[in-house]
């Protein structure tokens, strides 16, 4: 119960990238998708200076492409509904070989493409180089509210927790020779997640009160405090005023 949890996307490293705290990332982080998002329709030049500024970041958190391209596999709902929005959308039709397509819907679905990406690739980055646990501890530093924090902490503590818990009952399912092949099974999974959340919840329960009999008074401790200089400041926040400025030269030319 006492082993790390939620590493699936970290990947460990001393890079300058790492060692930015986790703070002044999640403020690039945002930052950076915000100019992104603020790239006006119609435009794509500054998506390949996104793409540029990205990959320096990239190249200088010494992160495998491999690792990070493997994970975008999270972006697969926005390139369905990217490749499906040229033929349900409205407006002037262009011939795309024999099919006729509808031209804002391309450029929109373009765009679509185009910033989620940017945005996946960012937020895996994030991951990549910060300690989930340092990320809730972030969060914590730029003042987001404690029950959402302490949402998060609990999440990351016991996602894995309540997996294994259901890697077990699946084995148990299977050890008395049950196979989900039809629809005629689906009853016996609704019961699994059912006796799953009914152990969740009692195990809830029961930490609160192990919280309570230890004087929690509604506030986590902060086990790993967070300071940046202004130097560490100064280097990461270069990112998004670089992409801002990039983005409000097109809206300008628009």
């Amino acid at each position: 119960m006492g082993a790390p949890h939620g590493h699936a996307l970290h990947f460990h490293g001393h890079s300058p990238v790492h060692r930015l705290p986790a703070h002044v990332k999640i403020v690039v982080l945002v930052g950076y998708v915000l100019a992104v998002v603020a790239t006006p329709r119609g435009v794509f030049w500054p998506y390949a200076a996104h793409l540029l500024a990205l990959a320096g970041a990239v190249a200088g958190s010494r992160v495998p492409l491999p690792h990070l391209a493997k994970r975008l596999v999270i972006e697969v709902p926005f390139v369905v509904f990217a490749l499906v929005l040229p033929f349900v959308a409205t407006g002037p039709r262009t011939a795309v070989g024999p099919v006729e397509i509808s031209q804002p819907g391309l450029e929109a679905a373009a765009a679509l493409l185009a910033k989620g990406t940017l945005g996946v690739l960012a937020s895996l980055l994030l991951a990549a180089t910060t300690e989930p646990r340092d990320i809730v501890a972030g969060f914590e530093k730029l003042r987001l509210p404690q029950p959402l924090v302490q949402i998060m902490s609990f999440m990351l503590r016991y996602t894995e927790v309540v997996a294994a818990d259901l890697g077990r009952m699946r084995v148990a399912r299977e050890s008395r020779g049950f196979r989900a092949r039809s629809v005629r099974q689906w009853p016996a999974l609704g019961a699994t997640l059912g006796t799953l959340f009914i152990r969740s919840y009692e195990r809830g329960e029961r930490v609160h009160l192990a919280m309570l009999s230890r004087g929690y008074t509604g506030r986590l401790p902060t086990l790993r405090p967070l300071t940046a200089t202004g130097s560490q400041w100064a280097a990461g926040v270069l990112l998004p005023i670089a992409c801002g400025f990039v983005s409000a030269a097109a809206v300008l030319a628009g």
